[in-house]
């Protein structure tokens, strides 16, 4: 099988593939990165904005196309695509409006007698490791800012998004951008590593695994460079009470089987207080049960859309497994489908033992874990009873009582009575082993700025 290739994952089928980097190809797009730094960071912020916003209209125009292509990629279903692009548009559209006044120059007090300036400037070439569940939402959050104060980009994507991976490059040249400021690069994890290695490269964003990130983290921080680290969650939804349960169950589920599942931040573990869980359990099973596999870039009401890959599938399936080895049942669901493709059931799992493996393991698919609690110290116990820590919300209609808990979340994102709140000027972010730095919003910017001191004496 290519490495890099599209592969329709409702059908299995090769669609088209593509060669794979060579080394001579990694070094010159590092000298082209390197290149056009130099150029591209003399331009003003103005020119660049321009640049930048020009790629948000772009996104905006072929939004049609690039939905198709990553419904096509990955299996996400035609309507979420669309929403993919849109999000997508609008962060950089975000920076392209907002950025040059994030980045504009602080005066500071100073006890030294002169003027004290702290500016943000660009440190030069980033790479970017990206995956396969958002290809268009998650490069838009690393390229943008990065584009719009003046760092160029080396983009590694995920091997199934290849030819969205090619067209994001053709949007950022089409848009403005000199040839070397953003290039796609079909590069194996060993040039990676050369790439990391390299004193042209400033720094490195990953969004992935835990794995992955140990792996990217330590070749950072062996060469001394700069790394943002977007990793994995098994981020908690605490239900302490509401006057409309149903609406809750399926607000849960609506979300937690968005993208079939496949969300760093989704609603992996519902902990629901025990004088509600019943109903709310009735809930997500009825919400579960009687739905068909459907074809993701024509669905229809009561089908699911196929995961990432068969193995994605297979993985998922073989975790809920395992899971009901230990003691935990599946009350809807939980059914791998015959044959290559890559569909799994949207799945109701429940009472998994807290003392097993399936308890600590991020379920990246179609799956609601509900966990019965019976006070409020136990729900907030439960949800910071995790390695992770992305995101995690609380649902009650007494919301002082709901932000008591969400204030005690270890995690970088904490809401109240909404799952996640996302949207282009909201940092994006964990803290445990779910990683560090943020992406989006004002602070996103200055992950990879030189945060630089200038002063005039007087």
């Amino acid at each position: 099988m290519a490495k890099y290739r599209v592969q329709n994952p409702a059908t299995g089928e090769l669609i088209e593939s593509f060669d794979p980097a060579t080394d001579q190809q990694i070094e010159e797009s590092l000298a082209a990165a390197e290149s056009a730094y130099r150029g591209w960071r003399e331009r003003s912020v103005q020119e660049r904005a321009a640049v930048i916003k020009r790629a948000a209209e772009i996104f905006e125009e072929r939004k049609d196309e690039l939905a198709k292509l990553i419904a096509l990629e990955m299996g996400k279903t035609y309507a979420e695509s669309v929403d993919e692009v849109e999000f997508a548009a609008s962060i950089i559209d975000y920076y392209a409006v907002h950025g040059p006044s994030l980045i504009t120059d602080r005066e500071i007090p100073s006890t030294v007698p002169g003027k004290a300036v702290i500016e943000q400037l660009p440190i030069g070439a980033l790479l970017g490791v990206m995956p396969w569940n958002f290809p268009y939402y998650q490069v838009a959050r690393f390229a943008a800012p990065n584009l719009l104060l003046g760092n160029t980009i080396i983009l590694k994507h995920a091997d199934i998004c290849a030819r969205s991976a090619l067209t994001v490059q053709e949007i950022f040249e089409q848009a403005g951008a000199p040839v070397g400021a953003y290039q796609n690069s079909f590069a194996s994890h060993d040039q990676i590593a050369t790439m990391i290695a390299d004193p042209r490269v400033q720094g490195v964003s990953l969004t992935g695994s835990e794995r992955a990130g140990a792996i990217i983290g330590a070749q950072a921080g062996t060469h001394l460079k700069k790394a943002v680290l977007e990793l994995g969650g098994i981020d908690p939804m605490v239900v302490l009470d509401s006057s409309d349960v149903a609406a809750v169950a399926k607000a849960a589920w609506d979300f937690r089987t968005y993208n079939v599942g496949q969300v760093c931040n989704s609603n992996k573990r519902l902990i629901v207080m025990e004088d509600i869980y019943n109903e709310f359990v009735a809930e997500l099973v009825k919400l579960a049960t009687g739905l068909t596999p459907g074809d993701q870039l024509n669905m229809q009401e009561g089908q699911y859309a196929p995961m990432s890959s068969r193995a994605a599938a297979e993985t998922v399936d073989a975790q809920v497994r395992q899971a009901v080895s230990e003691g935990a049942r599946v009350l809807a669901g939980g059914v791998l489908s015959e044959g290559p493709g890559a569909y799994y059931a949207p799945t109701v799992l429940v009472d998994v033992p807290v003392d097993g493996p399936a308890y600590r393991e991020e379920i990246f698919g179609p799956v609601a874990t509900v966990y019965k609690v019976s006070s409020d110290a136990e729900a907030l116990a439960l949800a910071n009873d995790c390695a992770l820590g992305l995101g995690g919300s609380v649902f009650s209609d007494d919301e002082a009582r709901a932000a008591a808990i969400a204030s005690k979340l270890e995690v970088g994102m904490a809401h109240v009575n909404t799952i996640a709140a996302e949207s282009a000027e909201l940092p994006f972010g964990g803290v445990k082993r779910s990683g560090f730095g943020r992406e989006m919003g004002p602070i996103g910017i200055g992950e990879f700025a030189n945060q630089r001191l200038y002063f005039v004496a007087k």
